[in-house]
């Protein structure tokens, strides 16, 4: 028996964000990231439909790229002050991922973080408050996801907590909040969510209903990714690719991923690669090093029309250059001598994150390092 995990309720399509004057409640706070949601509008409007439903609201903005269980801390401490019921993650999966953690902090004050590293430790969640996610960036699916990507500063490595209890009360899927985001981060968080889709279609866990949506959200993707980047007011790209993204994290829900994310959750951890980029230059090289043991890559591929695992590996490239993103890990401006003294250590870390248990292939150390090398230096894998 299999259960599907989704979030409780979700609205999506071209103003859905008014669907908050709907809420009840007494209190709601908002935790978005910089200004973004400010000078586009969309925090002020949330804020007039909360107030218009009768609820005081407060706003912790500031979440940082990546953000730290340090944040997480602080915005708790915020929550236990002001006690909202409702919490509310606005602008991007920093700003969600850290709103869902300050909801563990806030409903479990003494609660351990280097507890919860281990999957579905984090304890039963709603005794305070429920939670919505209101994404603005079209890559991660945070908004009907268990999960929260967080960055121990000191140790340089991201920790996906993983737990179904952060899986969102509410998720709001309203493509117009995204229409400012600008280019490039438009087709970083697009080649995320295409790279949730590959990676949920192809994991060690075997669900229907997340194979269905693997490759409509993979179909979306190539269809929209493209024209949402180079044509940012189309909002019908811009809510096919909220909408694929949504399709994405609902099939890594519950089927997971692989090791594309352990290798990038670290590079993104240790050299600030956003996370997007990151996925787009492994998945192709990840793509090669699983079909030796996969034979589901061809059913991705004849969704777009290709036939083999390597039609759908050269693909995924040419699509990456086609929304200007990078190929390889040097291009980022790191050196051949400070990316080898590293190496050991991001891919010991890679080894034991938790999205590798859900990989296909089960890697050992060396085969991570190789992977790394072919792609620090945006070659094709032969391993």
């Amino acid at each position: 028996m299999s259960k599907l995990f989704v979030a409780g309720e979700v609205f999506h399509g071209a103003g859905s964000l008014e669907e908050l004057k709907n809420i009840k409640g007494k209190k709601a706070i908002i935790v978005t990231g910089g200004s973004s949601m400010k000078k586009s509008g969309a925090l002020d409007r949330a804020i007039a439909f909360l107030e218009e439903a009768g609820l005081e609201t407060k706003v912790f903005d500031g979440v940082e790229e990546d953000p730290s269980s340090a944040t997480s801390f602080k915005g708790a401490e915020v929550m236990n002050e002001f006690q909202p019921d409702w919490i509310i993650g606005l602008g991007g999966c920093s700003a969600i991922d850290a709103a869902k953690m300050m909801w563990v902090f806030y409903e479990y004050p003494d609660a351990s973080f280097d507890a919860m590293k281990k999957p579905f430790t984090v304890p039963t969640l709603r005794n305070k408050a429920k939670f919505i996610a209101i994404p603005s960036t079209s890559g991660t699916g945070t908004e009907t996801t268990g999960l929260a990507v967080i960055t121990d500063r000191e140790k340089g490595v991201k920790y996906p907590i993983v737990s179904y209890e952060l899986t969102p009360d509410i998720a709001i899927v309203d493509g117009e909040i995204c229409a400012s985001m600008p280019a490039h981060i438009t087709s970083n968080t697009g080649l995320d969510a295409l790279t949730h889709c590959v990676e949920a279609y192809v994991s060690n866990i075997e669900d229907n209903y997340a194979d269905v949506l693997a490759k409509g959200g993979l179909e979306i993707v190539f269809d929209n990714l493209q024209e949402a980047v180079n044509n940012p007011t189309n909002i019908k790209a811009r809510q096919n690719m909220h909408d694929a993204s949504f399709m994405a994290g609902l099939a890594f829900n519950n089927a997971w991923l692989g090791i594309v994310h352990s290798l990038s959750h670290q590079v993104g951890a240790l050299y600030g690669i956003p996370h997007g980029a990151a996925n787009a230059i492994f998945l192709p090289n990840v793509i090669r090093y699983n079909a030796k043991v996969s034979t589901r890559f061809p059913d991705l591929a004849k969704v777009i029309g290709k036939e083999t695992a390597e039609d759908l590996a050269q693909a995924i490239e040419k699509l990456r250059s086609d929304v200007n993103n990078i190929s390889s890990i040097k291009e980022f401006g790191i050196s051949k001598e400070d990316w080898e003294k590293n190496l050991d250590y991001i891919s010991n870390n890679a080894l034991v994150d938790p999205c590798t248990g859900f990989n296909p292939r089960v890697p050992v150390l060396e085969d991570l390092k190789a992977i790394y090398n072919a792609c620090y230096e945006g070659v094709v894998f032969e391993g």
